[in-house]
């Protein structure tokens, strides 16, 4: 049976299928984003219901004041986003406990770091020197800017969905491996507070080669933390196996390293711990080799320089992935990842390689972020707004995301239906959001307020009287006249 969904550009077709629980749901998130709102909560609350409800792209902030969903004038947009706040801990749990993964495997994640290009804000505070790569000449360089790290759940399916749950700034002073282990460690709080780790193996983030993997496992493993790491690696990386048993008559130091792994190298390498194949229709024949208890010689130099006592021997898997073809006929190359997980779970080639293709799920997020939410479009003044409108995007987001689930089908009536094994994209969700359930802002006050209401203003109150004026004795002009002032001639 089909229903109708209301949106702002007509009607939308779906099945119906789940709409009360999921509609349910989205009513209660709202609610409790709401309370996480602290000064300016309307103003932000509006905010964030004109960014869904704006057709196409988000250019710039004074825009969203001529929609609809936001009864306010543009000065109170612009005094939300300069002056609200927002209880950051309390919106990232509730947003966290809105995700309900899919399977019952580990958790899986993906961090990453999109910039906020400002170059001509010479004003503005905490600015680097972002990455950028040019299409048209493939060059890469930097642009001044706002890197936002990002961490984001993963799901299985047809679709580039994913769930971002914390978004932080990288402040000038910043280590971003440190800011990395402290933004795990927050998500995987959160994640146990909200139950989603219950009954499942150690979670499991992935990154890119941009990060210092071995610390970062260091530092996640000092902190107590149990997790797996999976990131990809350059093809000049060099990693040793473990040193093996010693003699009784080897004299000296005990040696810390083993045979040499070179990956640029074959020779160096030594028969695979595990190999698996598979067949896939996006890249053909799929090799995947392991390579367990690698590890790195680590130096004394840059973040390692002041480390106290001896370096550690963080040991992992190497894999390295060979497939068949590529998209658009492009030559395949190898990709190497590196893992490590704590002792006791169980090792899913299977699983990792394909967690690995999931991560580009969040590349997809950015750019809608940025082509259609408007994230980087407002022209602000400091960080701290920056942070502000980027959590406010996070809120519409999760709300698209809790939407997608209305029904298996949201698209116009001329519109080919989806697959069943297909989800709706987040543009179409976002085209189709269907009425703002539950929590609504509350209405500005009027400035020409109703004849009432003025009558009750004008009403005499009890007062008591004001004292008496003093009276004061001014002179005639007659008087002033008559009076004679002294001159004093200077010669």
């Amino acid at each position: 049976m089909a229903f109708m969904v209301p949106c702002p550009g007509g009607q939308v077709q779906g099945n119906g299928t789940g709409g009360g629980p999921w509609l349910a749901a989205l009513a209660g998130f709202r609610e409790r984003v709401y309370g996480c709102l602290r000064r300016r909560a309307d103003c932000l609350f509006e905010l964030v219901d004109a960014v869904l409800c704006t057709q196409g792209r988000v250019e710039s902030l004074v825009e969203l004041s001529a929609q609809s969903r936001f009864r306010r004038g543009h000065g109170a947009l612009y005094d939300a986003v300069a002056c609200g706040e927002i209880d950051i801990e309390q919106l990232a749990g509730v947003i966290t406990s809105s995700w309900k993964p899919s399977d019952d495997g580990p958790l899986k994640f993906v961090i990453d770091v999109s910039a906020w290009h400002r170059p001509y804000a010479e004003c503005s505070a905490q600015r680097h020197h972002c990455n950028t790569s040019c299409a048209c000449g493939n060059r890469s360089g930097t642009v001044a800017g706002w890197p936002y790290s990002m961490c984001a759940g993963l799901e299985w399916g047809r679709s580039s969905w994913s769930a971002p749950l914390d978004a932080r700034r990288l402040d000038l002073a910043d280590d971003a491996t440190e800011v990395t282990a402290a933004q795990v460690a927050d998500v995987i709080a959160r994640c146990a507070s909200a139950g989603l780790l219950r009954g499942r193996p150690a979670p499991l983030f992935v990154v890119d080669s941009g990060y210092d993997l071995t610390r970062l496992t260091y530092l996640t493993g000092q902190a107590g933390m149990n997790l797996q790491v999976l990131g990809r690696i350059r093809c000049n990386r060099v990693y040793y196996g473990d040193p093996g048993p010693r003699s009784a008559e080897t004299m000296g130091r005990p040696a810390k390293h083993g045979e040499r792994f070179d990956i640029a190298d074959p020779a160096t390498w030594h028969g695979p711990d595990q190999r698996i194949e598979r067949a896939s229709a996006r890249y053909g024949r799929v090799t995947v080799s392991a390579w367990h208890g690698l590890h790195q010689k680590l130096g004394r130099q840059a973040a390692w320089l002041d480390h106290p006592g001896e370096l550690p021997n963080v040991a992992g898997t190497v894999i390295r992935i060979q497939v068949e073809h590529l998209p658009g006929d492009r030559d395949p190359g190898d990709l190497w990842l590196w893992h490590h997980a704590p002792n006791g779970t169980s090792f899913d080639l299977d699983l990792l390689w394909m967690a690995y293709l999931r991560r580009f799920d969040i590349e997809h997020t950015f750019r809608f972020f940025k082509q259609s939410l408007g994230w980087t479009s407002p022209q602000i003044a400091t960080p701290a707004q920056g942070d502000r409108w980027t959590w406010l995007i996070l809120i519409a987001y999760t709300q698209l995301r809790q939407a997608r689930e209305l029904g298996t089908e949201l698209r116009r009536p001329w519109q080919r239906p989806l697959r069943p094994d297909k989800l709706p994209t987040p543009g179409q969700v976002r085209r189709d959001f269907p009425p703002w359930p539950g929590k609504s802002a509350l209405p500005p006050e009027s400035r020409n307020p109703p004849p009432q209401a003025q009558a009750a203003r004008k009403a005499p109150r009890d007062l008591p009287d004001p004292p008496p004026r003093r009276q004061e004795h001014r002179q005639t002009g007659q008087e002033e006249a008559g009076t004679s002032t002294p001159t004093i001639m200077i010669g």
